[in-house]
């Protein structure tokens, strides 16, 4: 990992999508014995290839809900139970822009390993994109990624956010996080909701200049060394957050690619590195604005 150097700044969208191409694992990058077993570290989200069987073996109880998000819209979610007696602060799991996955589902499975009550909610529920098993084809949800009303994405992470703290074994407080596309996404809840507890970016493009001037929620931004276009948005958070005195922290870690979290066997061993070090991160923040 090394410190943010600051680069020339472009104006990229706030919400602009992470890529038209599927998530695929290089072919020409090997991996070693050792890397291959610590890609399922229990103590890690699993990668998009140990997913399945990480869904499968978990003990803990996770179910789908339809959340009413307002007088005409809903959103199907998948809520994740930490196994814990005492009440549990919430982390509402923003997908990627290829819709709500089973890796995204493992993410929130992880994050109730760690003791969070995790909502990941499919933000395509009310779109007329066809459904594989229980998630979007990716063509089909990069397109129907594009069509979605920000401002109805935001109302429905407010109701989703407002369900699960309404849930008897929540707490009142929630996180977000969120990832390539949710990551934007994230960073802009950070702007658009007062009452959120704390968000982290995975390598999500900053809001606009506008939009920064109301965070107030502790933001943590982890980001891949080989991301150009995101890292680009970067000095811009950094220029408005800082002077007004918010927490905005970023880490961006060398040689790792865009998507590092889901292909943690990319780019030469640095993906997984990277993974090692993001997790700890991200629970440790929660744990430090939202609580235990």
């Amino acid at each position: 990992m090394r410190n943010y150097i600051a680069v020339p700044s472009l104006l990229i969208g706030a919400l602009a999508a992470c890529t038209n191409r599927a998530p695929q694992t290089p072919a020409a990058q090997p991996v070693s014995a050792t890397t291959s077993v610590s890609l399922d570290n229990p103590s890690l989200p699993a990668d998009a290839s140990h997913v399945a069987a990480r869904l499968t073996d978990s003990p803990r109880h996770g179910e789908w809900m339809m959340i009413s998000t307002g007088a005409s819209d809903s959103v199907k979610a998948w809520v994740v139970y930490p196994q814990r007696r005492d009440r549990a602060p919430v982390v509402v799991v923003v997908h990627e822009i290829y819709g709500l996955s089973s890796w995204v589902r493992g993410v929130a499975d992880q994050l109730a390993a760690d003791g969070f009550i995790a909502i990941a909610p499919d933000l395509l529920t009310m779109s007329n994109a066809p459904r594989t098993a229980d998630t979007v084809a990716t063509q089909d949800a990069t397109a129907a990624i594009r069509t979605l009303n920000m401002s109805t994405v935001q109302r429905q992470l407010d109701a989703v956010a407002r369900y699960g703290m309404g849930l008897p074994a929540a707490l009142k407080r929630y996180g977000i996080v969120g990832y390539c596309w949710g990551g934007g996404v994230s960073f802009a809840h950070a702007a658009h909701t007062p009452s959120l507890g704390a968000a982290v970016v995975y390598y999500g493009v900053s809001p606009t200049r506008e939009q920064l001037a109301n965070v107030h929620a502790p933001v943590l931004g982890l980001y891949a060394g080989n991301d150009a276009r995101v890292d680009a948005t970067i000095p811009l958070a950094d220029s408005v957050l800082l002077p007004l005195g918010r927490s905005y922290v970023h880490n961006i870690y060398d040689a790792a690619g865009h998507g590092f979290l889901r292909q943690q066997d990319g780019m030469n061993g640095a993906n997984l590195k990277a993974t090692q070090q993001a997790w700890p991160a991200t629970i440790a923040w929660f744990r430090k604005y939202l609580g235990s």
